[in-house]
Parts: structure tokens; sequence; C-alpha cells
């Protein structure tokens, strides 16, 4: 069973059709919108600060979504996919976002739309990355703008894949409700 855990008041809330895997922790001030998911340890800690997410948002593997004490909240948007092992930590992710596998957004940045930040980048503190562009390195850097094929062939191709994915486990989650 996950780990969903009230904290100072504060319990997570979850929309329609959402997958929690068996070992993800969710911690306090955390609202997920409908066909989410939160996958084999990932970590949602929403104690010093919320964490708010849209409809249609995977958390991969292992990837921990975190916030700031009293400063930053962790806002996502719809249609959004956090990669296995990325860190997103007091920020906003719009709509229609990749987040890569081991890539870390650091506090006050912003992803606008349409975007992907490459696997392993480094978002450092404060960056703005414009609506429809492709960031990547260490620290991350925009490499090109992004296709309307990128968007509708990795974006949505992933966001759908994993309500795909969430499906597959509905006898778990109507076992566990």
């Amino acid at each position: 069973m996950a780990y969903i855990l009230p904290l100072l008041g504060k319990t997570p809330q979850f929309g329609n059709n959402c997958f929690i895997a068996p070992n993800a922790t969710i911690v306090g001030d955390v609202t997920m919108g409908d066909e989410g998911s939160v996958w084999f340890n990932a970590v949602i800690r929403g104690d010093v600060n919320s964490i708010t997410m849209g409809n249609r948002v995977n958390v991969q593997d292992g990837a921990v979504i975190h916030c700031t004490y009293q400063k930053n909240a962790t806002i996502i948007g719809n249609n959004v996919s956090i990669g296995h092992n990325a860190l997103v930590h007091g920020c906003t992710i719009k709509d229609n976002v990749l987040i890569g596998m081991g890539a870390i957004v650091m506090d006050r940045c912003v992803v606008n739309s349409n975007s992907i930040v490459a696997a392993g980048a480094v978002v450092l503190e404060g960056t703005i990355i414009e609506a429809g562009s492709i960031w990547a390195g260490v620290p991350a850097k925009k490499v090109k703008d992004i296709s309307e094929e990128k968007i509708s062939g990795e974006i949505n191709r992933i966001a759908n894949n994993y309500v795909k994915y969430s499906s597959w486990f509905e006898e778990y989650n109507d076992a566990n409700k």
C-alpha cells in the first residue's frame, strides 16, 4: 500500500482514475488532477509548501517532487511527464511538458508549455524556459525550438502511454480503495 500521509492538517487529494504505486510516498499538501499516476519509488513531499498537479501528470519511477519552505510551491500543469529519477523542486511547469529522466529543475524555474527538458539536464534556479523549446546540458541551455512533430510524437505520446499503463493496474486500484 502506498504511503499517503496527512501532515499538519493537510491530506493528499487525488482526482479520478489515478494510479498510485504501492511503494510511492505522497505527503501533506499535494493535489493531483484526473488520470494522474505516481510510479514505483516516487516521492511527492508537500510538507513545507504545496504541490499542485493538473490532469494527466505522470511522475515516473524514483522521481522526487518537493518545494521550498515558506517560499516556493511546486505547480505542475496538465499533460506533463516527469521522467524516471527526475527532481522537480519549488518551480512551475506549465502544460504539455516532458521533464526527461534524471533531469533537475530547481527553485523558481518556469518551464513554459510545449517544452522538453532533456534527460540529465540541470535547469538552474530562476531559469525561465520559453514555450516550445528544448533545453539540455549542465547547466541547461536552449538547444532548439520544438517541432510540432516532437510535441505530438514525444510529449503527448508519453503522457498518453502513461494513462494507458495506469489502466493496467485497475484491479490493484479497485482493491485498494
